[in-house]
């Protein structure tokens, strides 16, 4: 024991003194502050913040509390090193999305940045890359720019379910819904379809996101560490997809251009420059995190519904089952199906009100300003979430019941269901996710009758389905 004590002190205090050093900074900048009126709240231990509390209780819980305990506009507490101030209801989201670019900008925390950007990436100014990341993803990302895909995702859920799913009695849904998207989105940004060169960036690629929002230290063995490490091993491969296809391009073998990194490729700027591959690079990155994480967790929140409920099951195939009438056995859906499936739009809606596949979003303040009588401070950063809305009885009444007639007619007032966010930075890929979710809702709930393995397990990482086959489509 004696022995073994040294080597348990020393990372200790080497963590103590970077520790101390920061929670000095700190002290000075609240300091600094004065006698503004700031939102009420708490930041938590010195450096460490509240992430604790917010990992322990998980984040409905923690905004929940704080809501009624300081204030059910807004709050401040300490995550991610920093300092933030979380925006709540439905007023909250409308004022942070109607101030971007006004008051606030975009911002991510460093956990994110770095394990997929090169280092000189990581304290530069993103916005550039953004202000063309948005103006093409809006253009490629809309229904009449993604109608052409619906053949193809419909191809894959086929595939997907006959070599993943129809071999097993059960399966557990997360990887799954992974594997899914992500070979999806492999096909479809990069027309990438070779198992291998799809293994090549899924798997650095899932070193990469389980790091994303985990403590910051890069030391071997740590999560961090191995975050950066699998970042740069998707930027490798990806530069190297590139500039293969770049090359193709200009000895003119590639002429189709349907998958959305060679049209990335023949973009220009204002001056008619070509993007850089780092440019790209980043820009299917971005593509690549929502179709790993966000989209998979929609895919997976709607099965996870179908399974529990039998009602709302049998309604979704009985409406897919009048759309597979009217095609032949092996014609595959179009936008046209996709306009028909109204009633399980409801459904997949639903689904994200009450599990949704993203849990907010972060920004930072340009400059000082007002809300609810607090002054938030310049160089703050934001968070808006979802569940003081999704969860709120004043928006959504019985809002634990799942009902899928609220979003009939004009369905919820405006800010209160913000899954893909709002304002000019609502997440270009809603109509990409909404398109997907429809083709693989489709093919699952005709060709399978759900149920869950464990009654009332919830939608997360062990969530296990039994299936029976209704036979083949």
């Amino acid at each position: 024991m004696d022995a073994f004590l040294p080597y348990a002190v020393l990372p200790l205090l080497l963590l103590l003194l970077p520790l101390s050093t920061l929670y000095l900074i700190s002290f000075m900048r609240k300091k600094g502050s004065g006698n503004k009126n700031l939102p009420p709240g708490t930041r938590g231990w010195p450096v460490l913040g509240e992430n604790m509390e917010l990992a322990l209780l998980g984040q409905q819980k923690f905004v929940k509390e704080r809501m009624e305990k300081y204030s059910p506009n807004v709050f401040q507490t300490s995550l991610l090193g920093e300092r933030m101030a979380v925006f709540c209801g439905a007023q909250g989201n409308k004022f942070l999305f109607t101030n971007e670019n006004k008051l606030l900008t975009s911002w991510w925390p460093k956990t994110i940045q770095k394990p997929f950007l090169f280092p000189e990436f990581v304290d530069t100014n993103l916005k550039q890359v953004s202000a063309l990341k948005r103006s093409f993803h809006n253009d490629i990302l809309k229904p009449e720019a993604l109608k052409q895909y619906i053949p193809v995702m419909d191809a894959m859920a086929r595939e997907h379910l006959d070599r993943e799913w129809t071999p097993n009695a059960l399966v557990n849904v997360v990887p799954l819904s992974k594997k899914y998207t992500f070979d999806l989105a492999c096909r479809l940004f990069l027309n990438v379809v070779d198992v291998g060169d799809i293994k090549r960036l899924s798997d650095p690629f899932t070193l990469a996101t389980q790091g994303m929002f985990c403590v910051p230290i890069d030391l071997p063995g740590m999560a961090y560490n191995r975050a950066i490490r699998g970042g740069k091993m998707v930027r490798k491969e990806l530069i190297r997809i590139i500039h293969e296809r770049r090359k193709e391009l200009l000895e003119k073998k590639e002429t189709r251009h349907h998958d959305f990194l060679s049209k990335m490729l023949l973009v220009t700027d204002e001056n008619g420059q070509f993007c850089s591959e780092m440019e790209i690079s980043n820009n299917i990155i971005g593509l690549l995190v929502a179709s790993f994480d966000t989209t998979s967790s929609a895919v997976t929140s709607v099965v996870n519904y179908l399974a529990q409920l039998p009602h709302i099951y049998e309604e979704v195939l009985k409406e897919q089952m009048e759309i597979a009438k009217s095609k032949g056995p092996d014609e595959l859906l179009t936008w046209e199906d996709i306009e028909k499936m109204k009633y399980s739009w409801n459904v997949a809606r639903e689904s994200f009100r009450l599990t949704p596949p993203a849990q907010g979003a972060f920004r930072e303040t340009t400059t000082e300003f007002t809300y609810a009588g607090f002054t938030i401070p310049k160089g703050w950063k934001t968070f808006w979430t979802v569940h003081s809305s999704h969860k709120n009885p004043e928006y959504f009444p019985e809002p634990e019941k799942f009902d899928p007639s609220r979003f009939d007619g004009n369905g919820p007032s405006p800010y209160t269901f913000v899954p893909f966010g709002g304002g000019p930075r609502m997440c270009p890929g809603k109509e990409y996710a909404k398109l997907e979710v429809l083709v693989f809702m489709h093919n699952v709930a005709r060709r399978f009758k759900l149920e869950k393995a464990i009654p009332n397990q919830k939608a997360d990482d062990r969530l296990t389905v039994r299936f029976q086959p209704h036979g083949k489509p």
